[in-house]
């Protein structure tokens, strides 16, 4: 059964570029509202536990490397069907087999710098929401 919410990171790629707030809008204009957003910065803890599930995969190290190499943005976000609906909004996992108009396409730089985290699942987004968030930070 699929929910209204769902988890997005904008990574430290994007973040760099200085295309956040333009991530953002494609975000609202694609009818998402925001339910609740922190600018941050994993620490290397942090970033081990959130991607343990990729623990035993040979890119593990440089993912946790990446992601605490800069700030990022978490965010959830709400709308009908919001977790199929975010990952056709931010396209393939490598942005060159990402649709055009997606996130990726525009955004990402590469596989590994790929702009943005999208919840692949409803189960997976309400624990990758309270990873980032308490109940009292999310509206």
């Amino acid at each position: 059964m699929s929910t209204n919410r769902t988890f997005t990171m904008l990574k430290p790629d994007a973040l760099e570029s200085g295309q956040a707030g333009n991530i953002i809008q494609m975000i609202l204009d694609a009818g998402f509202s925001i339910k609740a957003m922190k600018y941050t910065r994993l620490s290397e803890d942090q970033a081990k536990k959130f991607y343990e599930v990729h623990a035993e995969r040979p890119f593990y190290g440089e993912l946790v490397e990446y992601m605490t190499s800069g700030p990022i943005i978490a965010a959830i976000l709400e709308k009908e069907n919001a977790v199929a609906d975010f990952r056709t909004l931010i396209g393939a996992t490598n942005p060159a087999d990402a649709a055009e108009g997606t996130i990726r396409k525009k955004y990402a730089e590469s596989l590994a710098k790929n702009a943005v985290h999208g919840s692949d699942s409803d189960d997976n987004a309400k624990i990758e929401g309270e990873f980032h968030f308490s109940a009292a930070e999310i509206f």
